[in-house]
């Protein structure tokens, strides 16, 4: 579903929310199946708008295959002004994490905030310091399907767990029925597909069920799935590739894998409405997050429960891991370039049109400030 997401984040107006762009989660080459991130210049940032302050050299990075189609827009970008060469290995939000915590990368995406026991591994890496979460972006994440002859979907909290935990297995279930009294749904089997590598979008998606469906969904959540049966592939882009090659299929990815081939269902939240995602369905559930986050750290809080007007509920926030002190001083320039430019108006306006949702005015601008302190 990408009604009029183009340029909409521009003329976003919610009071408290700025358009302030965004990490949309990034695998290598092989995860390159979603959107693209750039459509020519209009999308393109000045160079002479990026400050490089000494950056030089290269980054190593990884984590949230989410990202991968904003650190495209904004490695492109960044390296033509800077001359800085950013390998950003998208093998997911898990190995993003461990890869920090080992010392391996100089940040790692992640849409989940690092744990207590994470936080204490880092320290070891972070001489004097540890990681913190920066949030970059947030967005929704689409439950995309693929069934023949149904264009338009609503499920809600219930139904989506029993779905995804091999409770309901045919597109003829009545309690689908029940949701979709005017759909031709077919005699079919339904084909979950689920991420295989420990993922902040599993993170994200199972806190909704855990959140409004517990009897449903009962287990305890977290990166790696947990439920049996279903199928399994390896980042966003691998679900959404097999949901697309797949009649009956239904998975869970970040809204700009939604392509040709795979519609989005929308949720049935108790609102008035179904609500679809969008930017701004997403937005409007984000608004109301709470930075929970202590020190320089700034992980938030979504609301997954929400029933306001318009507001899509299985939301995602990513996070750029960095540590407060002790960076890698042959790093350090490079990296508080990097994320004073990602976190930046510019850099923000380059995501404007590939569906990611924005972060509050006030979060953003501690993360531009958290940025510069970094050391």
């Amino acid at each position: 579903m990408k009604l009029q997401r183009k340029n909409r984040l521009r003329a976003l107006s919610l009071g408290a929310v700025a358009v302030s762009g965004a990490l949309a989660l990034t695998a290598c080459g092989s995860d390159d199946t979603g959107k693209k991130t750039t459509d020519g210049s209009s999308s393109s940032t000045s160079a002479s708008s990026i400050k490089c302050d000494g950056a030089k050299g290269q980054l190593l990075a990884d984590g949230s295959s989410a990202q991968k189609n904003a650190i495209d827009a904004w490695v492109k970008s960044f390296s033509q002004a800077c001359g800085v060469q950013i390998n950003y290995k998208g093998g997911g939000s898990g190995a993003g994490v461990t890869a920090f915590t080992q010392g391996q990368v100089a940040f790692a995406g992640s849409d989940s905030a690092l744990k207590p026991e994470e936080v204490t591994a880092s320290k070891k890496v972070c001489s004097g310091g540890q990681g913190i979460d920066l949030p970059m972006v947030g967005g929704p994440i689409a439950v995309g399907f693929n069934v023949p002859g149904v264009d338009n979907l609503v499920l809600d909290a219930p139904t989506l767990a029993k779905i995804f935990d091999s409770k309901i297995t045919n597109w003829n279930d009545a309690a689908i029925k029940k949701l979709n009294p005017s759909a031709k749904l077919p005699d079919l089997k339904i084909q979950p597909f689920h991420r295989s590598d420990e993922s902040g979008t599993t993170d994200n998606f199972t806190k909704y069920l855990i959140a409004t469906t517990p009897d449903n969904w009962k287990y305890s959540g977290g990166k790696a799935w947990q439920a049996k049966g279903g199928q399994s592939a390896p980042q966003s882009a691998g679900v959404a590739q097999q949901v697309k090659q797949t009649s009956g299929a239904i998975g869970y990815f970040e809204l700009s894998y939604v392509s040709d081939g795979i519609k989005a269902v929308s949720i049935d939240t108790g609102a008035s409405k179904p609500v679809a995602p969008s930017t701004e369905s997403a937005t409007a559930d984000i608004a109301a997050a709470k930075v929970v986050g202590t020190g320089k750290d700034l992980s938030l809080q979504l609301d997954y429960k929400t029933k306001a007007e318009g507001a899509y509920p299985i939301t995602l926030v990513t996070y750029e891991i960095v540590c407060d002190k002790g960076n890698k001083a042959d790093s350090l320039p490079a990296t508080k370039a990097f994320l004073r430019y990602i976190a930046s108006e510019d850099g923000q306006k380059v995501l404007s049109g590939i569906d990611y949702a924005p972060v509050p005015d006030e979060i953003i601008a501690k993360v531009r400030t958290t940025i510069e302190g970094l050391s």
